[in-house]
């Protein structure tokens, strides 16, 4: 029986837990939960109420807050931690990681905040300070709330790595998607292989920084006008920087970059948009941050999306006033204002 380690004891991770026991094939799942204390909670009573409430995690999920535990014998491990730990978690599990690399899958939709390296670029930088060979990664996006998955609500998403024949137990993939594929679909968790890497990781990034400005919108009072045009305009933002770092733009128009976009910039459990609006209300970062657990991955993302913009001399309008309304106290009024007055273009 295949074991998958899930690291991250939040909503996706505690959501995917869930998900991939219904898997179409059978698992042994472990759940790694950083807070100690958390994880046996959720152990006794077998509900995330911190992070997902509401949702029963199976019995036959073992949930622990030690890693080696959830690391031994590992043949998937699943990273769901937030972009700006995930250096630290990565780093600490090498200890725990035999001689048999398992196959790695990044479910973090965000970008290391201070290098700017997106999740799989990260983990292959990680594990080649212990290993020769480079682990197989596979990147897992696209809309998925975690609440709406782990209750078995039909979901969507894409599988992305690199194509190349794959040998996993004795049997053949022509990639580590098609075997991750196999492995976690099941009766409502339908994915779909692609091989664009790098154009699903940066749309994973990139919606974010667009739903906090849709959700600015929203506190505003702006009506259904302005989100279509800020969805639509973002959309051509999120492109025309993936296009120009090497993504194929079909990659942004299916379910990792317009799928998840409208999801996160239109739907009620978004958190990225629920900052936004609070934003949009004339409520400070700091306060908003403070009042939740969760973690908005688009607050980090989108100074490190300007300086790729940078990089490759791309304008990413939407971004940069987001970027102004978090750290340099630009009001969203005032960043709407800017939006709407630049020089007109054709589309």
């Amino acid at each position: 029986m295949t074991k998958i380690a899930i690291l991250g004891g939040g909503s996706w991770g505690t959501g995917l837990s869930i998900v991939l026991s219904r898997s179409h094939k059978p698992h042994e799942i472990s759940l790694w939960m950083r807070d100690a204390e958390l994880a046996v909670s959720v152990r006794q009573s077998r509900q995330n109420d911190m992070y997902l409430p509401g949702c029963r995690v199976p019995a036959d999920v073992e949930i622990t807050g030690n890693l080696a535990a959830a690391l031994e014998k590992a043949d998937i491990v699943v990273g769901a931690v937030p972009s700006a730990h995930a250096r630290e978690i990565y780093a600490r599990s090498l200890a725990f990681v035999g001689d048999v690399l398992p196959v790695f899958v990044s479910a973090t939709k965000g970008l290391e905040p201070s290098t700017h390296l997106r999740m799989s670029e990260l983990m292959a930088q990680i594990f080649a300070t212990k290993f020769a060979r480079p682990p197989s990664i596979a990147v897992l996006s696209g809309p998925s709330f975690a609440l709406e998955a782990a209750r078995g609500d039909p979901t969507a998403v894409v599988v992305a790595a690199h194509v190349f024949a794959t040998v996993v137990d004795g049997r053949n993939f022509k990639s580590v998607a098609d075997y991750i594929q196999g492995e976690f679909a099941g009766p409502s968790f339908r994915l779909y292989t692609n091989d664009d890497v790098l154009g699903v990781e940066l749309a994973g990034a990139m919606k974010n920084v667009i739903a906090i400005a849709a959700g600015a919108c929203q506190g505003l009072g702006l009506g259904t006008n302005a989100i279509a045009a800020l969805i639509t305009r973002g959309l051509a933002e999120m492109s025309r920087l993936a296009i120009a770092l090497g993504a194929r733009s079909e990659t942004l128009s299916g379910l990792a970059g317009l799928g998840d976009l409208v999801l996160t910039c239109t739907g009620a459990l978004s958190r990225n948009r629920q900052l936004g609006i609070e934003l949009g209300k004339g409520r400070p970062l700091a306060d908003i941050v403070a009042a939740t657990r969760m973690i908005a991955e688009g607050v980090g993302t989108a100074g490190a999306l300007l300086a790729l913009a940078a990089d490759h001399h791309i304008e990413l309008p939407i971004t940069a006033q987001v970027e102004a309304i978090l750290y340099h106290g630009k009001s969203p009024r005032e960043a709407m204002g800017d939006i709407m007055e630049r020089p007109q273009k054709r589309e």
